[in-house]
C-alpha cells in the first residue's frame, strides 16, 4: 500500500524512457484494487448484519462515530403495519389536522363519573353560576339515579352502565361520556371529574386556562416497576410494545381533536380491553391507568402535557389516594395545592425514583392544578366558605 500512495502517473513520454527492468507487471495494480474492494464489501456486509455495539467500533471509520456508518448503510427493516394500523393512523392524522376554532359559543364539557348523587353539587353550582352558555354538564351515574340540588345538573344524566374499579368498564364509561359530550359541536374541551372532585379556581380562570392551552392534559409517565411496565402483557404485540407502555391518572382534560381520536380508536382500545385486566397473565393491569397514557404517548406525544390538572395526593403510597376530611380542609391546604407548579411521579420500583417536571402551560411555568380530589362529603360547607369564587 505504501507504493500505491507514492506512485503518481506521468505522461506517455515518461513511460517510454523507463528502463525495462523497472516496468511493473500489468495485473498487479488491478489485483490489489479488487482485493481491497472485496475486503471492504465483506466488512460492510458484516457490519450491517452484526452492527457494532459500542462507540469505539464506530470510530474505526470516522471521528464522527456511528452516524457516518449508519449513513452508508440501508435503513434497518421495520415491521410492516397491518391494514388495521394503517387505517387507524390515517384517521388519527386527519383528525389531528383539524384546526381548533374558538368562538363566543365555545364551551367546556364537565363530565362527572359517579356512582350516584354528587355530594358537591352545591359547590359546583356556585362555580357555574353566571357563566351560562360557556359550559355543559354530563353525569354518568353507574349505580343509582342521582338526586340533584343544582339546576345545572337536572336531566344531565346519560345512559350509564355498571363500572367496576380496575376493569375496562371504567374506560367504557369515559368513552360514553365523551360520545355524548361530542354531540354538541360547541364543546371544545372535555374534563373528566369524579364525585369527590372540587374546583380550586373561579370559572373564568379555569375557562381561560383550558380553552387557550395548546395541549391536552393527559397524565403520562414511564414506570419500569411492577405497577407500571410490570403489568404489560406480550399479548398486546405487535401494536403495543413494552417500551411504549405508560401509566397515569385517569382524570384528564382534553381538546376536541383528542376526544374525537379516543372515540375513533378501536385498535389500541381492544388490546387493553382484552389483555389489561386484573388477574390476566398473573398481573393486575388497571386499564384506566394505562390505556389513554399509552395511546397518546404513541400517537401524539407532543400534544399532551404528561400531567393532569386534577390534584391527587399519593404520598401515603396506598392503593387509593389520600382522602380529605373536614378537619383537613383549611385555607393553607388549598393555598398549598393551588401553588404547586411541579408535576411529580414516583415509580413503583423497590428503589423508588421521583420524576419531576415543571408544569408548562404554552411554554410558561404555571400552577398545575384546577381541580382536586378526594374530598369527603362532610367537607362541602367548609369548601363552600373558603372557595367563594369571588361571589
Amino acid at each position: 500500500m505504501k507504493g500505491a500512495q507514492t506512485w503518481r502517473p506521468g505522461s506517455m513520454s515518461d513511460l517510454q524512457i523507463l528502463p525495462g527492468s523497472r516496468h511493473r507487471p500489468p495485473l498487479k495494480r488491478p489485483t490489489w484494487i479488487i482485493f481491497f474492494l472485496s475486503l471492504v464489501s465483506i466488512f460492510l456486509v458484516c457490519a450491517y448484519i452484526y452492527p457494532p455495539k459500542g462507540s469505539a467500533a464506530c470510530y474505526v471509520f470516522s471521528s464522527r462515530g456511528c452516524k457516518v456508518l449508519t449513513n452508508w448503510l440501508p435503513p434497518s427493516p421495520t415491521r410492516e403495519s397491518s391494514d388495521e394500523e394503517i387505517a387507524s393512523q390515517v384517521v388519527i392524522r386527519d383528525i389531528l389536522n383539524i384546526p381548533t376554532v374558538l368562538s363566543e359559543k365555545s364551551k367546556i364539557a364537565f363530565m362527572f363519573l359517579t356512582p350516584s348523587s354528587l355530594p358537591f353539587e352545591k359547590l359546583w353550582d356556585m362555580f357555574f353560576r353566571g357563566h351560562e352558555g360557556k359550559f355543559s354538564v354530563y353525569v354518568h351515574a353507574s349505580k343509582e339515579k342521582p338526586v340533584h340540588v343544582s339546576r345545572y345538573f337536572l336531566n344531565r344524566e346519560i345512559r350509564s352502565d355498571e363500572v367496576v374499579w380496575g376493569k375496562i368498564s371504567m374506560v367504557d364509561a369515559e368513552r360514553r361520556l365523551l360520545a355524548r359530550a361530542l354531540e354538541d359541536p360547541d364543546n371544545q374541551h372535555f374534563v373528566l371529574l369524579s364525585d369527590s372532585c372540587v374546583p380550586l379556581h373561579s370559572f373564568d380562570y379555569v375557562y381561560d386556562y383550558l380553552m387557550h392551552a395548546n395541549m391536552s392534559f393527559v397524565d403520562c409517565f414511564l414506570d419500569p416497576g411492577p405497577h407500571g411496565n410490570g403489568r404489560y402483557s406480550d399479548h398486546m404485540l405487535p401494536e403495543v410494545e413494552k417500551k411504549d407502555f405508560r401509566k397515569g391518572a385517569q382524570w384528564f382534560s382534553m381538546k376536541r381533536q383528542h376526544a374525537l381520536i379516543v372515540m375513533a380508536d378501536n385498535l389500541y382500545y381492544s388490546r387493553f380491553r382484552d389483555y389489561c385486566k386484573p388477574g390476566f397473565d398473573g398481573k393486575n393491569c388497571i386499564a384506566d391507568e394505562h390505556y389513554l397514557p399509552t395511546f397518546f404517548s404513541m400517537i401524539d406525544p407532543g400534544g399532551i402535557a404528561n400531567w393532569s390538572v386534577t390534584h391527587v395526593d399519593w404520598s401515603e403510597r396506598k392503593w387509593h389516594p389520600k382522602s380529605y376530611k373536614a378537619q383537613d380542609v383549611t385555607e393553607g391546604l388549598l393555598q398549598n395545592i393551588t401553588s404547586i407548579d411541579l408535576s411529580i411521579h414516583v415509580t413503583s420500583e423497590a428503589k423508588s425514583v421521583k420524576l419531576v417536571q415543571p408544569c408548562l402551560w404554552n411554554g410558561i411555568k404555571r400552577p398545575c392544578y384546577l381541580f382536586a380530589r378526594k374530598f369527603y362529603p362532610e367537607t362541602v360547607d367548609k369548601l363552600t366558605t373558603l372557595l367563594n369564587f369571588g361571589l
